[in-house]
């Protein structure tokens, strides 16, 4: 049995459900209001400042009806009605994780045991079933990465399948970029020498957050596809060596690329990039982009370049890879803000081309709420 109760003073309220109690601030309350003078009904922005509530607003009183909540408030004597379950879906008067390097439930770390079950999509089932795309959506948002089956094996194809969650985001190397192999080639600029896994362009500031892979061509023996989870590897460090993993947090590392006239791209960041309050949102991890490392003081280098090599040796590590083939017609997509990707090298004849292009992760994630959002595919289930 819910019920609620008020502060004597009126600058909270608690909700109370058997043993769990969860309290809420009055000019919380008040600046979360839903109702058509506080926020626009056909897009939820708020309609007023910060500055039009007053700043010695007070609750009044509360009573619950039902599955919603009415709240009075002081100086306005403005009745505000909250749904009950968006209350407890916002809550924020809950126990807050204190270890650094921590994931939110949406986030599912891997490793190699993840093999065989790669998230997979359909290209044509993606194209044209909306509760398909999210789906597929759904697993690229929690393991960081998905593949894409059956789609045509046409140059720019790779197009079609951003078009499906976001837009391409245009970079010094044009709206997409060409990755040609030749096995044993004339000019060792198309080598088949495998790649460490890295994450692409972490000399930009902001780092392309998708990157997309669209194989045409594939007739060479080897050059398997590997991704990594960064995230698993930075909490695999801090389990290890938590001065190693806070190194890497708390110092800047340099990125730079100058490869051509014209373009000097440099970023400032932790190789471990961390929220205020502990999260794990990001991993730059490309030894080819590094730059000399200034911003980590003299007492502490050392023990910086210790878990930079502990961290490679961790991504170097099989039991930590995924690896799959892309044949024509197949891609790979990866949240470049985590995990790593590589290529194993080649062997014998033949030739490889993939187009690639980059994305930005708000697009996906705005895709995926929306599907979700949508209520005939909820009813379709």
């Amino acid at each position: 049995m819910m019920s609620v109760t008020v502060a004597s003073a009126g600058t909270h309220l608690t909700l109370t459900s058997g043993r769990s109690e969860k309290r809420f601030h009055a000019i919380w309350l008040r600046d979360n209001a839903s109702d058509a003078e506080t926020r626009a009904a056909a897009n939820g922005q708020r309609l007023i400042s910060l500055r039009d509530i007053p700043a010695n607003t007070t609750i009044r009183s509360a009573d619950l009806q039902g599955q919603t909540l009415l709240v009075t408030f002081a100086p306005e004597n403005k009745e505000v009605a909250y749904d009950l379950g968006w209350l407890d879906a916002h809550a924020y008067d809950v126990e807050q994780s204190s270890e650094r390097g921590w994931t939110p439930p949406t986030t599912e770390t891997w490793d190699s045991g993840l093999m065989g079950n790669v998230p997979t999509g359909d290209f044509e089932q993606l194209s044209q079933n909306d509760a398909a795309l999210r789906d597929w959506l759904g697993l690229v948002s929690r393991f960081g990465f998905g593949k894409v089956v059956n789609g045509p094996a046409k140059d720019g194809a790779l197009f079609d399948l951003v078009a499906l969650f976001g837009f391409v985001r245009e970079t010094n190397y044009g709206r997409h970029f060409e990755v040609r192999t030749e096995v044993n080639p004339t000019n060792l600029a198309f080598t088949g020498l495998g790649l460490q896994a890295h994450t692409d362009n972490p000399y930009r500031d902001p780092v392309p957050t998708v990157q997309v892979l669209y194989c045409l061509e594939s007739s060479a023996a080897g050059g398997e596809n590997m991704v990594v989870d960064g995230f698993a590897a930075a909490q695999r460090l801090r389990d290890e060596n938590e001065a190693y993993f806070n190194v890497l947090a708390d110092h800047c590392a340099r990125f730079e690329y100058a490869g051509e006239a014209g373009v000097c791209l440099t970023s400032r960041r932790p190789m471990i990039e961390l929220a205020p309050d502990g999260e794990l949102i990001g991993v730059r991890f490309n030894n080819r982009s590094l730059a000399a490392v200034t911003d980590v003081p003299f007492e502490k280098m050392d023990t910086y370049y210790a878990a930079y090599r502990r961290l490679g040796e961790i991504i170097d590590d099989t039991a930590m890879e995924v690896t799959f083939r892309l044949n024509p017609g197949e891609a790979f997509i990866v949240d470049n803000t985590r995990v790593l990707h590589a290529r194993k090298g080649y062997s014998g004849e033949g030739t490889r081309w993939l187009q690639g292009c980059y994305a930005d992760k708000d697009g996906l994630r705005s895709t995926y709420d929306a599907l979700c959002r949508k209520p005939d595919l909820e009813a379709a289930e």
